[in-house]
């Protein structure tokens, strides 16, 4: 957990506006700065809004050259998801922000008497949750970034071939900070049941994350055309 020091006054919502409305410059001094957030969680959010950039990028300049025309169905899915998840990750971001404002305002609640105790242990167990459940939706999305970005690797321009190559890196490395968050607020959720599926979970979407990225990678490296895809639900 990061530091309880959570400041409404730059919270997201706030004067500041979210997260996406800020420069890239401003967003890196507030994520410099000693204000909780944004944090780690928001970081991995945003790279993998880059990463799902790329995916659009890639896919755009791919479509419609002759060479690629079996791989249009892929290529309008992948620039599709790549628009989609770079929305969905920015928004991530912030909701991972104000996940851990409610578990930071949680830790300020009284503890004077026994019943006061009981309320904050149970608003802390609360917002652990929550703040376990924002990184665990970036890291589920990762697997749709990923996933594309494998799909474009050897069936897209040879000139892009490196951001799809940077597009899988950004999906797992978001991906691995995503679950670094998920794992580190679980077990303040008081959930042993909650904590155990979530964590098998989290094992289960690293391990195919990693899978696929690693496919795309290798596939870039040797610079292998691919054939088409089979379109979902071929016999």
């Amino acid at each position: 957990m990061r530091a309880a020091t959570y400041n409404r006054a730059v919270h997201p919502s706030g004067d500041e506006g979210r997260f996406r409305d800020l420069t890239i410059d401003r967003f890196t001094a507030r994520l410099a700065s000693s204000d909780p957030v944004p944090g780690g969680g928001s970081a991995s959010a945003v790279a993998a809004a880059l990463g799902a950039s790329l995916v659009k990028m890639v896919a755009s300049l791919t479509t419609g050259r002759p060479k690629y025309v079996d791989h249009e169905p892929m290529l309008a899915l992948a620039a599709e998801t790549g628009t989609r998840l770079s929305d969905r990750f920015l928004a991530i971001a912030d909701e991972d922000a104000d996940a851990y404002g409610g578990y930071a305002a949680a830790l300020k609640l009284p503890r004077e008497t026994e019943a006061e105790i009981e309320a904050r242990t149970e608003a802390m167990q609360t917002a652990a949750r929550s703040a376990s459940e924002a990184p665990l939706r970036c890291l589920e999305a990762c697997l749709d970034l990923v996933g594309a970005a494998e799909a474009l690797a050897g069936r897209s321009n040879p000139n892009a071939a490196s951001d799809v190559d940077v597009a899988a890196l950004l999906g797992e490395a978001a991906a691995r900070g995503a679950a670094a968050n998920v794992l580190i607020n679980l077990p303040s959720t008081g959930d042993p049941e909650f904590e155990g599926a979530t964590t098998a979970r989290v094992t289960e979407l690293l391990s195919v994350i990693e899978d696929l990225a690693s496919r795309a990678h290798q596939v870039v490296a040797s610079g292998e055309r691919r054939d088409p895809l089979e379109p979902v639900g071929h016999a």
